[in-house]
């Protein structure tokens, strides 16, 4: 995305890491920070602020927003992560930036979107993956659901979405010199990654009960199983041919029940909680390592980032002495930037926007 240049009003959660994608695949993003500490922003370990210069504008008065503007003017997109008529009242919504610039692209991440009786309602990623429908089946405990701190709703349904969004659009800019807005609701966002479970409930293969579906427990060959260690395994052994082999490397092929007898999941269940008891995690992962059974650790970040498979493809990176998720994907052409950038770099790229 070298030479796609954004603007980014200073937020929380979902609006910053959508702009921290498109920095990590190279667009050039300002980020507009509001004079004084910043929420839950600044320092080195606030990685959602990675690969982008700053700058502090006071937008309450008319020469800052009249310099946002002015960046506008320059600039293919633009993400903000305000409430509803927010930066309306500011001289920075839509209205204002799309006469500035016809062709910007207006990137909007909020939790329950630009209209509609919540819109203008607090609310965080607990609230709209509650809201959403998605959170009720959510974990295996059958007395509560459980949620997945914020990566669910914040980035998997607002971020994730907010980027798609802006690079469809940025699409269309460019072929028709035509901006629009771009309204990504976390809200929205997160139903939409529903759409898979929402063909099985309609064809009557999954329920709403929790815990008792497929994927969400009710399987013995798809769970987490606690080792000798106080450790846990994750099994998911969904084909036959998969199934097979985790029978197998346990030493359970006599004993096991067939895979498509649910009549028998408690006495499949009780079979394979007794066999991971009775080593640690460190002696499974040798067994299982490099099978086709689909059995793997629960690894703890720090675990994961020094895993073989991950250190060799280079999925956590040591960034400036701090350690971090690298961009992803992956591309033959053009990798994503993996630097936050030194002090000179991110002065270079201000002096790009002059």
């Amino acid at each position: 995305m070298t030479g796609v240049r954004i603007v980014e009003l200073a937020g929380i959660g979902p609006g910053p890491f959508a702009a921290t994608i498109l920095a990590d695949l190279g667009a050039d993003v300002l980020r507009i920070d509001r004079p004084g500490p910043q929420l839950l922003a600044g320092g080195e370990e606030d990685l959602l602020t990675r690969n982008r210069p700053s700058v502090e504008v006071d937008l309450k008065s008319e020469d800052g927003v009249a310099a946002v503007l002015d960046l506008v003017r320059k600039a293919d997109l633009f993400i903000e992560g305000l409430r509803p008529g927010v930066t309306e009242r500011l001289g920075l919504g839509p209205e204002a930036c799309s006469a500035a610039n016809p062709r910007l692209v207006y990137g909007r991440m909020t939790g329950w979107g630009q209209s509609g009786p919540l819109a203008q309602t607090a609310g965080h990623d607990i609230t709209y993956t509650a809201l959403s429908g998605v959170l009720h089946g959510l974990g295996q405990a059958t007395d509560r659901p459980q949620f997945p701190i914020n990566l669910l709703g914040d980035f998997g349904g607002g971020s994730t979405f907010l980027v798609i969004g802006l690079l469809a659009a940025l699409h269309h800019a460019r072929a028709t010199g035509q901006g629009q807005v771009v309204d990504a609701a976390i809200l929205d966002g997160t139903a939409y990654l529903d759409l898979m479970t929402a063909g099985w409930r309609a064809g009557g293969r999954h329920t709403e009960e929790r815990g008792t579906n497929l994927l969400d427990g009710g399987a013995p060959f798809y769970r987490l199983y606690r080792t000798a260690d106080a450790r846990w395994m994750a099994v998911g052994a969904l084909e036959p041919q998969f199934f097979r082999a985790l029978s197998d490397i346990l030493g359970l092929v006599d004993q096991m029940p067939p895979q498509d007898d649910s009549s028998r999941y408690d006495e499949m269940t009780m079979l394979l909680e007794s066999a991971f008891a009775s080593r640690t995690m460190a002696e499974w992962t040798a067994i299982f390592e490099g099978t086709d059974a689909c059995v793997a650790p629960v690894l703890t970040p720090t675990e994961a980032a020094a895993h073989p498979h991950l250190a060799q493809r280079s999925t956590y990176v040591d960034m400036d002495g701090v350690v971090q998720p690298a961009p992803a994907p992956r591309f033959s052409q053009t990798p994503s930037i993996r630097s936050v950038g030194t002090k000179r770099e991110l002065a270079d790229a201000l002096l790009r926007w002059q």
